[in-house]
């Protein structure tokens, strides 16, 4: 059950003093009745709410695509940095949290979700969920790079990386990389153990959610019901 006001909150009607006023005023019906207790409670996923006139319908849960850019921190909190939350201008922002990591100067995809249940399930190392990104390197790529992401590198962690996928261009300095697992830095430290640098990173997809290149940095769009289906599926 779910108080009427926090209802209409999470639903983008304004915020929670917003609603109050207009639940005092009669605009909300809830299953035929007009209701003016802002506390009055409700079942979420079966009344019929309707506002002015429009019939609500409830999301349980809220699922962002996010063009990270760079410079904010993929936390919801951290002193003295930007989080990737403040781009978030949505009233329920702030029940969201972010599925996995990227670093401060990388950009790209990051999922922003209150689903603990599908976070839980992307991000175990059980799961293997692939993530690609894209990379830039300082110099250009060593012949024998691609046979040694796919035998996993010594990265100075007590286990070698899992294999990972090295995906050539034209451009030498140019790549592309799939990884199965999270560790802080992993990119970057894979081809510092072959003697180069990443200059740019970007990820551009995590498992089939792929990057809207409609977006650009620090903007963000919800995901459709047929992107949400396919990260749920195992």
């Amino acid at each position: 059950m779910m108080r009427l006001d926090r209802f209409l909150a999470i639903n983008k009607y304004g915020t929670r003093q917003d609603v109050k006023k207009m639940i005092r005023a009669g605009q909300v019906t809830v299953d035929g009745q007009t209701v003016r207790n802002p506390e009055y409670k409700l079942d979420e996923e079966t009344a019929e709410v309707i506002v002015d006139g429009r019939r609500m319908i409830y999301e349980k849960n809220h699922y962002i695509m996010l063009y990270k850019p760079a410079g904010c921190v993929s936390s919801t909190y951290e002193k003295g940095e930007r989080s990737v939350l403040s781009y978030i201008n949505e009233a329920y922002a702030g029940d969201l949290f972010p599925v996995g990591r990227l670093d401060k100067d990388t950009q790209g995809l990051l999922l922003l979700t209150d689903d603990g249940v599908l976070a839980h399930q992307l991000l175990s190392p059980a799961k293997h969920v692939d993530k690609r990104y894209y990379v830039e390197l300082e110099r250009d790529v060593a012949e024998d790079a691609v046979i040694r992401f796919q035998e996993g590198i010594d990265i100075g962690d007590e286990d070698m990386t899992m294999p990972a996928v090295l995906e050539l261009t034209s451009d030498p300095r140019h790549v592309y990389v799939t990884l199965h697992e999270g560790r802080y830095h992993q990119i970057k430290r894979m081809f510092e153990a072959l003697d180069n640098r990443v200059t740019y990173l970007k990820r551009i997809s995590m498992k089939e959610l792929v990057l809207d290149e409609t977006l650009k940095p620090g903007e963000y769009r919800k995901l459709t019901e047929d992107e949400i289906m396919k990260l749920k599926v195992p």
